[in-house]
């Protein structure tokens, strides 16, 4: 958190500043620098920052499941784990503080005591399971009956389900946590993909009538798509599709590229989550399309768990055909040397 914060290169909104339940204004704390073409805006202030925390708020680093590579690989491989998509942010709150009053959160989080400790509050929900547009507001009513007060140290953690209201509170020393997000995915979600492949269907492309009265049973053609293995499918892939790369040193692999050869020891990156259809690998955004001649090596290479070399792979592709396909993957992410060559 020090060295992030006096290094002069945080910016909002990697980071902003909170006290008593409200976002310190910008202009207390951060800079514009200089520069051409463009400034550098909403740079952290390191003296401001400081002088912020010295007066009771909270600083907040946040989506660090995007630019801390410790707390990317970690989210990744809760990920892996949950198959619903995580985030992380850190905050730490001095002494005798509150950085935000009573809320609910509309995802599922865990908190990670890192330094310090903190007294937890936990109320009853009064909406159960909001959805990510439903954040709380006093106009949902007064929270319920205290279900929870507990103080977490450095080791700790709790878990808190989406929609139980809480709020916390440091005592005499400094806190620092970190919140691991889960965002699920929702009976409404699948839903909505599948009412999007509707548009497919002649029949949901027609106008409404001015009775309202269709001339088919759409409820029931939706109905066809909510299959369980229609629905798990489009959720998978929709994770899949959505996980941003994690490409601890792509560059030396990119160096090193040519001098791969079919006795070079790879593995699959442990931060890659994909879903291979055909010959068509989808991760982290993109779809890789591969000839049909590559099927078997593919499949190998898709579902590695361990070392191997492009010389152990099955199928009909000659040498040079092997060195091609992971030289391709190595580029696209999908694999690296593996570190037990090194």
């Amino acid at each position: 958190m020090e060295r992030l914060l006096s290094s002069g290169g945080l910016r909002y909104p990697a980071f902003r500043v909170v006290k008593a339940g409200s976002q310190v204004p910008l202009a207390e704390y951060t800079t514009d620098l200089s520069w051409r073409p463009k400034p550098f805006t909403g740079t952290a202030d390191p003296e401001r920052v400081a002088s912020a925390f010295a007066d009771g708020a909270t600083i907040v680093l946040q989506a660090l499941h995007h630019n801390w590579l410790p707390l990317a690989k970690f989210s990744r491989a809760l990920e892996a784990e949950l198959g619903h998509p995580v985030q992380a942010n850190s905050y730490y709150t001095p002494s005798r503080s509150q950085g935000f009053a009573v809320h609910h959160d509309t995802h599922d989080v865990f908190v990670l005591q890192v330094d310090g400790e903190k007294r937890w509050l936990v109320y009853d929900p009064v909406l159960e399971l909001p959805l990510k547009h439903q954040r709380w507001s006093n106009e949902l009513g007064e929270p319920g009956p205290l279900v929870l007060d507990v103080t977490l140290r450095a080791g700790d953690t709790l878990y808190l389900p989406r929609g139980w209201l809480h709020e916390a509170l440091t005592s005499e020393s400094d806190s620092l946590h970190i919140t691991v997000g889960v965002v699920v995915y929702a009976w409404i979600d699948a839903l909505r993909a599948a009412l999007d492949e509707c548009e497919r269907d002649l029949e949901f492309r027609r106008s409404v009538p001015a009775d309202g009265e269709a001339e088919v049973d759409l409820v029931g053609l939706l109905a066809e798509r909510l299959g369980s293995e229609d629905v798990a499918a489009r959720m998978r892939r929709r994770f899949v599709e959505r996980r941003r790369p994690i490409l601890e040193g792509q560059l030396a692999e990119m160096r090193a590229l040519e001098s791969i050869d079919a006795e070079t020891l790879l593995e699959r990156r442990p931060t890659v989550l994909a879903q291979l259809a055909g010959t068509t690998l989808v991760f982290e955004g993109k779809e890789v399309v591969f000839p049909e001649a590559a099927r078997a090596e593919l499949e190998a290479v898709a579902g590695a768990d361990g070392p191997f070399c492009a010389a152990d792979l099955p199928g009909e592709l000659d040498a040079e055909g092997r060195l091609v396909l992971v030289r391709r993957l190595i580029r696209e992410g999908f694999l690296r040397r593996s570190a037990v060559a090194a």
